[in-house]
């Protein structure tokens, strides 16, 4: 190794890099970027990243975390300029786990900086599933009239109904609920004891799979049987309505700003 830092596989800190720089990747296939200005991203989890100007967030090189970087130093003789001739300050290599190698080209560099991060609490967004969970639990009655919650996260032997509620006949239902619905809906008009409920933030195919195979489980329960299904969501696509109404299963469209203004009927403390 020709100076410059040793090989690093996982770094501390978040490195920003802008310099003039070529890259050549050769793996399945081979990729060429020539020389130009561009933004070097090596993030702590080990990915290396080649940005331009453009593109939003999406690099016009990557390699993917578990790899390798080694900072080569100053190229060789046979290797101390780019294609078009400019002159090399240093060669980085990025080998991956199955082989493949970016090899970074570096002319001028206009900035080198290191960052720590520290850990990020991640991205919290409004009107998500446990939201949507915990808003329709206080209003079960925007499902459907006269619907009264059992109980939240009903555990069944694949994992937890978002809701079980009864119906004002007394029958039971299992409620999914998606943020959004897309393959997942359904609307059934077959007489039912009982509901369950399913809450989630995106729904597609697997949704209604899911919400499916709740309803089988407790059906077989005699005490809860006959156990319908309901799949509510902000939006459901027609296609969702189609196979959920396949499965007897019923789809509810959520308006989660009305969801947010109502006041519990039955105030509860959890």
């Amino acid at each position: 190794m020709q100076g410059g830092r040793p090989p690093c596989r996982y770094l501390v800190s978040v490195r920003l890099v802008i310099a003039r720089c070529q890259v050549d990747y050769a793996g399945r296939l081979t990729a060429h970027l020539p020389m130009a200005t561009r933004l070097i991203l090596i993030k702590s989890d080990g990915s290396v990243s080649i940005h331009a100007d453009d593109r939003a967030y999406k690099p016009l090189n990557w390699m993917s975390p578990p790899c390798t970087l080694v900072e080569l130093g100053p190229p060789g003789p046979d290797q101390s300029s780019a294609l078009n001739g400019e002159p090399l300050s240093a060669l980085w290599e990025v080998r991956g786990r199955d082989g493949d190698t970016l090899q970074i080209g570096l002319a001028e560099v206009f900035h080198d900086s290191s960052h720590e991060l520290g850990v990020d609490p991640g991205l919290q967004k409004d009107g998500v599933e446990a939201h949507l969970q915990a808003l329709l639990a206080a209003h079960p009655e925007a499902l459907a009239p006269g619907l009264s919650l059992i109980r939240r996260e009903h555990p069944t032997p694949i994992g937890p109904v978002d809701l079980l509620c009864r119906d004002a006949t007394g029958a039971y239902v299992a409620v999914e609920i998606k943020r959004r619905g897309e393959i997942d809906g359904a609307k059934s008009h077959l007489p039912v004891a009982h509901w369950a409920v399913e809450v989630k933030r995106i729904a597609g195919l697997d949704a209604v799979e899911q919400l499916t195979r709740y309803v089988e489980l407790l059906n077989r329960d005699p005490q809860l049987a006959p156990v319908g299904g309901i799949l509510a969501a902000q939006t459901i696509r027609p296609q969702a309505h189609t196979l959920a109404k396949d499965r007897g299963l019923t789809c509810v469209m959520v308006d989660y700003d009305a969801l947010r203004g109502m006041e519990p009927v039955n105030p509860r403390l959890f």
